[in-house]
């Protein structure tokens, strides 16, 4: 399975993607999307969509995770990433690619065991499973690329569910399971 993980931004857009099989991950690709804080916001996230359907483009993700926002305490801040975060929902969606969302808890509880573990616990231990030289930068591409894992550790329940459903005689129709 081949997993583009996202940590949402408008001047930085982290990306990760990797292979999940058998059990082992390895890293495919992983950068930034960056913007320039002169760019009116509306050309800012035109360049964000453009750039991440150039990336679904080569990489051919078969899902995508992304972090799920939550509250945080500059408002403005927050409004501007969840409209960035809107455009890059929409280029998964347009490409037909499954989304899903894992909050901050997840992603270190899915990557390290413990759901408080420390930033650097996190990045420490993405680098380790992806076999990595060392912890990629900027922040929100490690970041990125520990939303793949997590999404690689919980989507097997979806992997799971689709190799039941083979066996079963279960198929899954218009966005449930159903007896054939």
């Amino acid at each position: 399975m081949r997993i583009l993980g996202i940590d949402p931004g408008y001047a930085i857009v982290g990306y990760g993607i990797i292979e999940y099989q058998n059990g082992s991950y390895k890293a495919v690709d992983f950068g930034d999307i960056t913007t320039d804080a002169e760019m009116p916001f509306p050309q800012r996230l035109q360049h964000i969509y453009n750039e991440l359907v150039s990336i679904i483009i080569k990489h051919d993700p078969d899902e995508m995770s992304i972090e799920r926002l939550y509250f945080q305490n500059n408002q403005k801040t927050a409004i501007a990433v969840a409209e960035a975060r809107g455009v890059i929902l929409l280029a998964a969606q347009m490409n037909n690619i499954p989304i899903s969302e894992y909050t901050p808890l997840q992603v270190k509880s899915a990557v390290t065991g413990y759901g408080q573990a420390k930033k650097p616990q996190v990045m420490e231990m993405t680098r380790r499973l992806l076999k990595l030289e060392k912890v990629p930068k900027p922040d929100d591409t490690a970041d990125a690329l520990a939303m793949a894992i997590c999404h690689a550790q919980s989507s097997g329940t979806r992997l799971r569910n689709l190799i039941n459903a083979q066996s079963t005689n279960i198929k899954f129709n218009n966005g449930r399971w159903q007896r054939k």
